[in-house]
């Protein structure tokens, strides 16, 4: 029996921990990457630094919405329910949120503070998707200086030209595939 109030426990923080962090996912959840590593490396220990930049990897590798990374740190936290219960605190609250926003939103298209508003969350957004590249960029060159090398220069030719990112994911995984990383 202890073990199933354990495993309510658990489901109850992964709910709340993630509801939380959908509500502040200005951006995608990309943005919160950041506070999804702290509270699943440095908080409550439920992962390594590694497991957690591999499910990242996995995450934006795989087709489909980058918010995958939730599901896989709730399946490894807690299972199938575990994965449910991220994904559904991820997507739920900001689904009805954006559902009931919308209307307003577009109806004050032209109103002055909506106009403000949009400009004071664009910079935001932007600054919390590159926090989640320093946290992710720190715990990467870590590893490995070719690592780290490989990360930058990715970055930089990601950022310089106009090159698929699929080239550079190929790249990438034949450094892997050749022993670099």
């Amino acid at each position: 029996m202890a073990a199933m109030k354990a495993d309510g426990d658990i489901l109850i923080t992964l709910a709340v921990q993630f509801a939380i962090m959908a509500l502040l996912a200005f951006g995608g959840a990309n943005a919160v990457v950041p506070e999804m590593h702290r509270q699943a490396v440095e908080l409550r220990g439920w992962m390594t630094e590694r497991e957690f930049t591999d499910m990242f990897a996995m995450s934006q590798a795989a087709p489909g919405p980058n918010v995958m990374l939730v599901t896989l740190i709730g399946y490894h936290v807690a299972g199938v329910a575990g994965a449910l219960v991220t994904t559904l605190a991820m997507c739920g609250p900001t689904s009805v949120l954006a559902g009931v926003l919308s209307r307003t939103w577009d109806r004050f298209k032209d109103a002055p503070w909506r106009i403000t508003m949009h400009a004071g969350l664009v910079p935001i957004s932007v600054g919390m998707v590159g926090a989640t590249a320093i946290v992710l960029l720190t715990h990467v060159a870590v590893q490995s200086i070719a690592a780290g090398v490989i990360a930058a220069a990715t970055a930089a030719v990601a950022y310089w030209t106009r090159l698929n990112p699929l080239w550079l994911m190929g790249a990438a995984g034949l450094a892997g595939l050749a022993g670099l990383v």
